[in-house]
């Protein structure tokens, strides 16, 4: 009988030890870094601004679409 409360007694000493402890953090990794600011460029037909990564560029002029580049730069006053 002495055997089995002293079990009881261990088994609540436990549960109470484990629930006391601080749960397991994940380990943080860093947050990912910002993606680089582009060059922005002005379509030379229509001036609408783009990434120059996405603007097609003829002779250093740069045009939103392969469209406008054909139809050369736009004529303004």
């Amino acid at each position: 009988m002495k055997y089995l409360v002293l079990f009881i007694v261990l088994v609540i000493a436990v549960g109470v030890w484990r629930s006391k402890r601080e749960p397991a953090q994940p380990a943080r990794t860093p947050p990912a870094a910002p993606p680089k600011p582009q060059d922005m460029v002005a379509c030379a037909h229509c001036g609408l601004h783009l990434p120059y990564s996405d603007a097609v560029v003829q002779r250093g002029v740069a045009y939103c679409s392969a469209e406008h580049l054909r139809a050369g730069p736009a004529l303004r006053p």
